[in-house]
């Protein structure tokens, strides 16, 4: 069993008999969302799930689970996602698949959410290894770009997997890929970007992981917030 797998099956015995769960995107996402069918037909576990992406619902559907859609919810018991980078105090960098929206309406709406890595994932400072994703609206780019230079960042275009136009996201907006030099505050650039008119949303997750799992060498390490009760 593979590291992502371990943790998302960890993971998967989180989950109680009745819940919500918001169901995340990627290969550890797969794994997951494969527990938790697994577990609904063995122990005929009673759970509705949200998916954060199209390919998320059609795994979903796939394997029998009953879909809620994101329209039809104020709330979720567990969202469970993965991330890019996690620093020390849980802030995490999320969106580089521009699923921006859906993941941080997810998090936002779980009373918790569990997010999965391996160590690799943990870096000192958000923006260490990847470009923070800012998702804009196409008529504001170039105003939210000079505003974003203000505050010391170095924000372009995101070009497309083919590399001969711009990468759209599902809502039809760009997406601007910036990068910060400096150690900037966590909290404070996560406000700074709130406040740009233009932005629809933004790659840095702040206050809002309940818990990080972690699987190195065969074991999935537990580390919560400080708010929330294990």
């Amino acid at each position: 069993m593979n590291n992502k797998q371990l943790v998302a099956e960890h993971a998967a015995w989180l989950v109680e008999d009745g819940m919500v769960v918001g169901l995340g995107t990627g290969s550890t996402a797969n794994y997951f969302i494969e527990a938790i069918a697994r577990r609904r037909v063995d122990e005929d576990l009673t759970v509705q799930v949200v998916a954060s992406s199209v390919v998320s619902t059609i795994k979903a559907q796939q394997l029998g689970l009953p879909l809620l859609a994101l329209e039809h919810i104020d709330q979720l018991d567990l969202y469970v996602d993965g991330a890019d980078e996690v620093t020390a105090d849980l802030t995490l960098l999320k969106g580089r698949g521009a699923d921006l929206v859906r993941e941080k309406l997810l998090a936002n709406a779980s009373d918790k959410f569990l997010v999965l890595i391996d160590a690799s994932k943990r870096v000192n400072r958000i923006g260490e290894n990847f470009p923070i994703p800012i998702e804009v609206m196409p008529f504001a780019w170039q105003l939210v770009q000079r505003s974003i230079t203000k505050l010391g960042g170095q924000a372009s275009l995101r070009a497309n997997a083919t590399k001969d136009g711009l990468a759209v996201t599902p809502h039809g907006s760009l997406v601007l890929d910036v990068n910060f030099d400096a150690n900037l505050d966590h909290q404070w650039l996560n406000d700074q970007l709130n406040a740009i008119p233009g932005i629809v949303e933004h790659g840095i997750f702040y206050g809002l992981t309940s818990a990080v799992l972690c699987a190195e060498q065969g074991q999935v390490v537990e580390q919560w917030s400080n708010s929330v009760a294990i």
